[in-house]
C-alpha cells in the first residue's frame, strides 16, 4: 500500500468507528418492521486492495434504494466499474444486525459489465455491507472480495440521500 493511500483509508476507518463511541448498546438485532424509505445513491469511491493494477477507483454512477423493512432494502443502479466499463446492479441489501448505529449485513445482488467475468454478462454476488444513516443522508460501505483474476476487491464507499419516508 502506498503512503499516499494511508490518509484516505485512515479517515474511512475513523469515520466508520466514530459513531460507535456514542452507541448505547454495542451489538443489536434490528427489528424487521415495515418501512417506506426511498433513497438516491451515488456511484462508488473504491480503494482497491491491489493498488498496483491502476484500476478505476472513481466509480461514477447513480442508484436507488427502497428500504421496505428495518432489515432489508431493494437496490438497483448503474456505475462505471473498476475495469472502466459500465455496470448495472440489482438486488437486496439485507442487514439484520447493528454495531452501535452501523447496520451490518450483505448485498445479495446481480451485476454485469465486468469484461473478465462471464464476458460482461450478469453474475450473482454477495458483498458484506455496512450502512450508517444520519437523518436524510447516509453512507453504504461495501467490502468487495477479490475473485480469481476476474474481479478486483476493495472497500467501496457510496453516499446516499433520503428523498422520502
Amino acid at each position: 500500500m502506498s503512503a499516499a493511500a494511508w490518509p484516505g483509508r485512515a479517515f474511512l476507518l475513523l469515520a466508520l468507528a466514530a459513531p460507535l463511541a456514542q452507541a448505547d448498546e454495542l451489538f443489536t438485532k434490528i427489528e424487521a418492521e415495515p418501512k417506506r424509505e426511498f433513497w438516491i445513491d451515488s456511484g462508488f469511491r473504491t480503494a482497491h486492495f491491489d493498488s498496483d493494477r491502476r484500476l478505476n477507483g472513481n466509480n461514477k454512477g447513480l442508484g436507488v434504494e427502497y428500504r421496505f423493512s428495518g432489515t432489508a432494502a431493494a437496490v438497483a443502479g448503474r456505475f462505471h466499474n473498476s475495469d472502466r466499463a459500465w455496470s448495472n446492479y440489482a438486488g437486496v441489501l439485507w442487514q439484520p444486525y447493528a454495531v452501535g448505529p452501523v447496520r451490518i449485513g450483505a448485498a445479495l445482488a446481480a451485476f454485469d459489465g465486468y469484461p473478465k467475468m462471464r464476458r460482461g454478462g450478469w453474475f450473482p454476488a454477495v458483498i458484506p455491507t455496512l450502512t450508517y444513516d444520519y437523518g436524510r443522508v447516509g453512507v453504504n460501505v461495501g467490502i468487495i472480495p477479490n475473485y480469481k483474476n476476474r474481479l478486483y476487491g476493495g472497500i467501496s464507499l457510496q453516499l446516499k440521500l433520503k428523498v422520502f419516508e
